[in-house]
């Protein structure tokens, strides 16, 4: 359960920091890398069962 909320949040996040909206067109493509990453890390954690 915990783990799907977890999920959730980092993809809405993902999507806030987007490049496409005016509050972050300077911030470029790191944000939302660093929180696809995490995410890429959360989904592994998830599907080996450690999270």
């Amino acid at each position: 359960m915990l783990s799907t909320i977890l999920i959730v949040i980092l993809v809405l996040m993902l999507l806030g920091v987007l490049p496409t909206w005016r509050h972050s067109r300077s911030w470029g493509y790191g944000p939302s890398g660093t929180i696809g990453l995490i995410l890429v890390v959360l989904i592994v954690l998830v599907l080996t069962g450690r999270l």
